[in-house]
């Protein structure tokens, strides 16, 4: 009697723990590829929150600045690949868009109040979807620019920005700040020039044609590389920091904006969160550069942070990633965390934001100036494209010579119908 006892005991314990392994298994997990260095104190904070009220495990990983690709494609070679990851463009599509989930008429996509910032491939499936809307152009203390003896009113297109920058430079030992804070040319900054300035060229071509890109053009015009030196030379010329010394990076432009060493910081809306403690009234003004009728230019507008679902893990990983980015954008705690470090949310269920940059962009807007559109998403395999660009503006950057800067045009226009070519065969 009692080794039957025992038996059934035995049993009963085997049933439990299956009935709890299933559980568990049912449950899923999420892995979350983050793309955005400056996210991750905050997604792991998130990861956490979401944990401790629901149990089931959250991991976050954050790609190094200039590495997500790199990073991506090693991460999905292994047997507990992301559940999560970020496809933000449409070569990111071409990639990657056969391992995302269809997220059409999901409970995610359920919650957005715009189809605008969402990557479609080309049998219409919806791989991707916008968490974010953000701008970019430069950074400006106000304070600093009184403290010279201007005002913002001078700063209305390139002619003006250039007086003021050039001034400050010039008197920078008086007046104990520079224009520019620096520029550097390693991974953690250069996206700032070869992805966000070369943007300038992109939109003004698109303008120049009549009509906004909806796919990457096999070929550039190059039309508007003066325009893009104007404001590269203006920025490594006025600055804390020699162009000479931008190879190899090690400057901290943040803090050097933060600490009123510099007046002007070529960043994005994602900096408000960052830099509004220390400089509270700062602005964001458009990328003046001396086109004709910039005067009416506006912030460089759209996004490149758009989440995917793995489509290749397991359906509880799955559910259990799509609960979790519901989470992020209706929860009122999660979703003001989100909203305080990525700016607006283009969510229903997410809260207002307060992020002044995003702000000035609403302003230009109404004010009938014309939205810089990130044209740059376009650019053809991308890593390959940016690098041949660091290299050849790392040259420039040693001896601004003609020649050198011949090598950058090269690297800029040649380049994009090389890597064109090289993506689309």
């Amino acid at each position: 009697m009692k080794k039957i006892l025992a038996l059934v005991l035995t049993l009963c314990m085997v049933f439990a723990l299956c009935s709890a392994s299933a559980s568990a298994a049912a449950k899923g997990s999420v892995y979350w590829l983050n793309f955005k260095p400056e996210l991750d104190e905050a997604a792991q904070q998130l990861a956490k929150m979401y944990t401790e009220k629901t149990g089931v495990e959250v991991k976050v990983v954050t790609a190094a600045s200039g590495t997500y690709s790199q990073t991506l494609t090693s991460e999905m070679d292994k047997s507990s690949a992301p559940t999560l990851f970020i496809i933000g463009n449409q070569a990111g599509v071409k990639d990657w868009g056969e391992f995302a989930m269809d997220l059409t008429d999901t409970p995610i996509a359920n919650e957005l109040t715009t189809d605008a910032y969402n990557l479609y491939d080309e049998d219409g499936r919806l791989v991707s979807i916008g968490y974010c809307y953000e701008c970019y152009g430069i950074i400006v203390n106000p304070d600093l620019i009184e403290k010279a003896g201007h005002s913002m009113d001078e700063i209305k297109n390139f002619e003006g920005l250039k007086a003021v920058a050039e001034d400050i430079h010039a008197r920078a030992a008086e007046l104990g700040f520079d224009a520019f804070s620096s520029s550097d040319m390693d991974g953690s900054s250069s996206w700032r020039f070869t992805g966000h300035m070369a943007n300038l060229e992109y939109v003004y071509e698109e303008r120049a044609a009549g009509a906004v890109w909806t796919e990457c053009p096999p070929a550039l015009t190059g039309e508007f590389m003066g325009n893009f030196k104007n404001l590269y030379d203006l920025c490594i010329n006025n600055s804390l920091t020699a162009p000479t010394d931008l190879a190899t990076g090690g400057h901290d432009a943040e803090n050097e904006f933060k600490t009123g060493k510099a007046a002007f910081f070529v960043n994005g809306s994602w900096e408000y969160a960052a830099v509004s403690g220390d400089v509270p009234n700062a602005v964001m003004i458009p990328y003046y550069c001396g086109v004709e009728g910039e005067e009416k230019a506006g912030l460089n507008c759209g996004t490149e942070n758009c989440w995917a679902i793995n489509d290749t893990v397991s359906d509880a990983d799955k559910e259990a990633t799509m609960d979790f980015m519901v989470w992020l954008v209706s929860d009122p705690e999660a979703a003001g965390l989100m909203v305080e470090q990525l700016g607006v949310l283009p969510y229903k269920n997410a809260p207002a934001s307060a992020n002044g940059f995003l702000k000035n962009a609403e302003e230009y807007t109404a004010a009938g100036c014309y939205v810089m559109d990130w044209a740059t998403n376009y650019q053809p395999n991308v890593d390959d494209y940016r690098a041949a660009l660091v290299s050849a503006l790392n040259q420039y950057n040693a001896d601004q010579s003609d020649a050198n800067w011949e090598l950058v045009k090269t690297a800029f226009v040649d380049g994009w119908a090389v890597q064109y070519a090289a993506a689309n065969g």
